[in-house]
């Protein structure tokens, strides 16, 4: 008995050293920043000077920011376009890779991955090269199949936000092409094999076999996009600032806009910012919980 004692002690401090860093990390840069701008939300703060407790007064504010409504707007509109033809691509991509045992497979796979290697500001700069008004990759085009090409289209509130989607379709498909890829391995060939001798058709294994093993994959992969879609900024921040008159303002660059002033002439609102980066966390969950609603936590048994 003391062995086993003695065991046990050793065993719960062997796991408190490997998990103490961890958590301790997860407390300090996760939890005690979240729980800072809980506080945050309900001050009338620059971020500097003193702080001044005003209650629900930025929360108040909050529903009566016109500009709140047009941000999320933005956000719905890339959420409904990049995530499906993001998982479409990414998924169609994978099964091709896999199922038709191409040669340059890996080449393929290297090419796909390539944009998420690559810095923010490289991205940004290139897709700016390319939708320029002037002398743009996307215009020469145009122009030489005879379709036009003198359009602005950054500087267009027309075409502006719509022109952010292949971008963002761009630099994610890459990557779920090779989470997909992976997952597509772990289903055993047996399953293919047996649905091939009675007779299906490609499409039909692949949506009868393939698209049920892989939602767990897929449900995760639509919380990740979801996440990068809502909190991202960068290459509106980069491309755009969020013009021209707001056309590509989304909520976390309007939120990141109050809090290091590039509003109110200068100013630091970093109460109000706070205030916002709560509606997103809220946002957030409730998107999270919607989406469990379409898809099933348990994972499908072969």
């Amino acid at each position: 008995m003391p062995m086993l004692k003695n065991a046990r002690l050793q065993k719960s401090i062997f796991l408190f050293i490997v998990v103490a860093p961890a958590f301790a990390a997860y407390v300090l840069f996760t939890l005690y920043p979240n729980a800072l701008s809980i506080y945050y939300s309900f001050l009338e703060w620059d971020g500097i000077g003193a702080k001044t407790f005003v209650g629900w007064d930025n929360y108040i504010r909050l529903f009566h920011d016109p500009f709140i409504l047009r941000a999320l707007g933005h956000n719905l509109i890339l959420l409904v376009t990049v995530i499906p033809i993001t998982l479409i691509i990414s998924l169609v991509l994978a099964d091709l890779l896999i199922n038709r045992a191409f040669a340059e497979n890996s080449f393929y796979k290297v090419l796909y991955f390539f944009p998420n290697v690559l810095s923010l500001v490289v991205i940004a700069l290139v897709w700016s090269f390319i939708y320029d008004g002037t002398f743009g990759l996307l215009n020469g085009i145009l122009r030489a199949l005879g379709l036009g090409g003198e359009h602005n289209w950054l500087g267009s509130k027309g075409t502006a936000l719509l022109s952010m989607i292949p971008l963002y379709v761009w630099c994610y498909a890459g990557f779920y092409v090779v989470i997909f890829m992976n997952a597509m391995r772990g289903i055993p060939k047996s399953l293919y094999e047996s649905a091939t001798l009675d007779g299906i058709t490609h499409m039909q294994r692949f949506s009868k076999i393939t698209l049920p093993l892989l939602s767990g994959v897929i449900r995760v992969g639509v919380i990740f996009l979801m996440l990068s879609v809502i909190k991202g900024f960068e290459y509106m921040f980069i491309m755009t600032q969020g013009g021209p008159g707001g056309a590509t303002d989304v909520i976390s660059l309007y939120m990141f806009n109050f809090a290091f002033g590039s509003l109110n002439l200068g100013q630091h609102i970093y109460g109000y910012a706070s205030t916002i980066g709560m509606m997103i966390f809220v946002l957030l969950v409730g998107l999270k919980l919607i989406l469990d609603k379409f898809f099933a936590k348990d994972s499908i048994e072969y």
